[in-house]
């Protein structure tokens, strides 16, 4: 019986091909999950497509902040029935604002915080990432109504989500959530509702490229 030398090699080389890709599929599935070194301000977790808690299914949460202390985020697609004038009544230059305020997650639900696109340093408020910053006081969000910001620039949250030291941590190792970076366009988009399906096919889809073998 004759063996065929070259059918052989051709089946062995199939097979190291296969391996590698799935060998690569594995390491670019993890590296797609991210960890805690892709952490920080400007980030994006993303609730995977069968999450883990229910009450975070189908949300994108951007991280605002992170140290030692832990880590506090927003929910940026979850706009509530609420308008913003209703929410800040006290608030005289919101009385004419119709953009409707989102629910930023389960703590401290009466807390207002808001996420401004400015092209001008602000001192006091805290950058995110890039342009956009974070607004936390009384003060500087009655500021940022009085210049009347573009509705496209600025969305009031009602709460937040927050982690304890390590809290977060521990949920990427678990693999919680998808992380991918943080852009403006997303945070302000004019269609919140469908945000999440948009950024959880972006990040197959970035692993579907990463994996794809090159024979």
């Amino acid at each position: 019986m004759r063996v065929n030398v070259r059918s052989i090699w051709r089946t062995v080389l199939v097979i190291a091909v296969l391996m590698v890709a799935a060998l690569g599929a594995s390491l670019c599935f993890a590296s797609q999950q991210g960890g805690a070194d892709d952490l920080g301000p400007g980030t994006f977790l993303i609730a995977p497509r069968r999450a883990a808690d229910p009450n975070f299914a189908g949300t994108v949460v951007l991280l605002v902040r992170m140290d030692e202390s832990g880590a506090l985020g927003l929910v940026i697609n979850r706009p509530t029935d609420l308008l913003v004038s209703s929410v800040l009544q006290d608030y005289k230059p919101a009385r004419h604002v119709k953009d409707r305020a989102f629910s930023g997650g389960p703590v401290q639900a009466d807390a207002v915080l808001a996420l401004y696109r400015s092209s001008k340093k602000m001192d006091d408020a805290s950058l995110v990432f890039r342009d956009v910053y974070l607004v936390s006081t009384r003060a500087t969000l009655q500021h940022v109504l009085r210049s009347k910001p573009d509705a496209g620039n600025l969305r009031i949250y009602l709460g937040y989500t927050g982690w304890g030291p390590g809290q977060l941590e521990h949920e990427m190792d678990l693999d919680v959530w998808r992380v991918l970076p943080a852009d403006a366009a997303s945070v302000f988009s004019a269609d919140p509702g469908g945000l999440w399906h948009r950024l959880i096919e972006r990040t197959e889809l970035r692993f579907a490229l990463a994996v794809r073998p090159r024979l």
